[in-house]
């Protein structure tokens, strides 16, 4: 004996099945500057008051490319004193100033922090929840999804854009971060792995830095940095660092560094003023 067939809107009248509802995102005001990126991109730019992972086969591959015209943009909001610090913890390299003001992002803004292990992932977090940036990099060495979703709540926290940039094998693991974007190097092309409010795109996105010169120098020289005078705790000046000629990456590790010569761009770097209150444990 066959059974009847039920109708679905009997079942949902009756209660035995539960429709979701779809939620309205709303349109993100923080597009990343890549008119491709923000039209696969659910609301049509970088998630705010979230955390987005960017994971890389290694370091130079165009990620700081991808980020630069929304950093750029909240470095010079207006008025300037709504302007939030961009704040760079722990980077693997050394920040390379004249490439970082090529791309329009205020050298006044812009603040290193030095740590390491989980002295960086408390000092990102710490940044994220402060309420004093408009976005926090970071490069968490093996973070776990605990460390993750405290970075997540953090920038949710201090309404700021979070970004951490991590090994491309970390795809495998879950992650609470609102966005994960992939960036690929050959072809170039970026893949979005997870976005909030939608499905994420199945094509990956073609993904070419416009000057291939200026993205090969965003950062200068491999650690061990060079220390200065501490300010205001672990935030201190963005220096510009000497320009070299192009050498291997075998003879790069080795060569010391010269005087850099553009009195410029030194003096706009050693304006830069530690505006972030100290950070206390």
């Amino acid at each position: 004996m066959s059974t009847p067939p039920v109708s679905l809107e009997g079942l949902i009248g009756s209660r035995r099945l539960w429709r979701g509802q779809s939620v309205q995102i709303a349109p993100s005001a923080q597009p990343t500057g890549h008119a491709a990126l923000d039209a696969a991109l659910p609301t049509g730019g970088w998630p705010e008051a979230a955390l987005t992972e960017l994971l890389l086969p290694h370091a130079g591959v165009g990620e700081l490319r991808l980020l630069w015209p929304a950093l750029a943009r909240l470095s010079r909001a207006a008025p300037e004193h709504e302007a939030g610090m961009i704040v760079l913890v722990d980077p693997p390299l050394l920040p390379y100033a004249p490439a970082w003001r090529d791309a329009g992002v205020a050298l006044s803004r812009l603040q290193v922090v030095r740590a390491s292990g989980r002295d960086a992932l408390w000092a990102a977090e710490q940044c994220l929840r402060s309420g004093a940036c408009a976005a926090v990099l970071c490069w968490p060495q093996r973070a776990d999804d605990r460390a993750l979703r405290r970075l997540q709540v953090a920038a949710e926290s201090g309404q700021c854009l979070g970004f951490a940039l991590r090994e491309a094998r970390a795809a495998l693991n879950p992650s609470p971060a609102a966005l994960r974007i992939a960036i690929d190097a050959a072809p170039a092309q970026l893949r979005v792995l997870k976005c909030r409010g939608g499905n994420a795109p199945t094509r990956a996105i073609a993904f070419a830095p416009e000057s291939a010169a200026v993205d090969r120098n965003p950062i200068q020289r491999p650690r061990p940095l060079v220390r200065e005078p501490e300010v205001g705790g672990a935030v201190v000046p963005l220096r510009a660092k000497a320009a070299r000629p192009e050498t291997s990456r075998a003879d790069a590790a080795n060569d010391p560094p010269a005087a850099y010569p553009p009195a410029a761009v030194e003096a706009v770097a050693a304006r830069t003023v530690a505006t972030l209150p100290p950070l206390q444990r």
